[in-house]
């Protein structure tokens, strides 16, 4: 046998054992993603387990360095907020009482348990109910860069 018919063995040989020796690695990888995304799911389906989306909205940001933020607010009775803007969009929760919102001219009445999307225009919020009411605000803003 010469070498060039020899190192053409070896060259198929070597290419052989590394096909192979790739699709065992990644045929592994993959059993073992599968075994541990399993138990994931199933912790997901879990009886008493609920998962509601309350509001979805696509979002442009604009910047790549966004400060987020999570305030819990709470109105007293009759209270309301001068006309304001906040930092940045985002959704906010109503945890407790009715709150009535307007923004950029638009009145909308929020009670417990209710989702609404802030734009960040000028705004104020009045708490029409007989009690305290609590809002909690998720705020996507631009980050202050030092």
């Amino acid at each position: 046998m010469n070498n060039q018919n020899l190192t053409t063995k070896l060259r198929f040989l070597s290419d052989w054992v590394i096909g192979r020796t790739q699709a065992l690695v990644v045929t592994s990888f993959l059993a073992a993603s599968l075994l541990t995304i399993q138990p994931v799911l199933a912790e997901a389906n879990k009886p008493g387990l609920i998962r509601i989306p309350l509001l979805e909205n696509q979002v442009e940001l604009p910047s790549k360095n966004i400060n987020a933020k999570v305030i819990r607010v709470t109105f007293p009775p009759a209270f309301k907020t001068p006309s304001h803007t906040h930092d940045g969009p985002g959704p906010r929760y109503v945890v407790k009482g009715k709150l009535k919102v307007t923004e950029d001219g638009k009145v909308n009445t929020y009670g417990i348990g209710e989702v609404f999307w802030e734009t960040g225009k000028l705004m104020t919020v009045e708490n029409v109910g007989k009690d305290t009411a609590e809002l909690i605000i998720f705020e996507l803003a631009p980050a202050a860069l030092n």
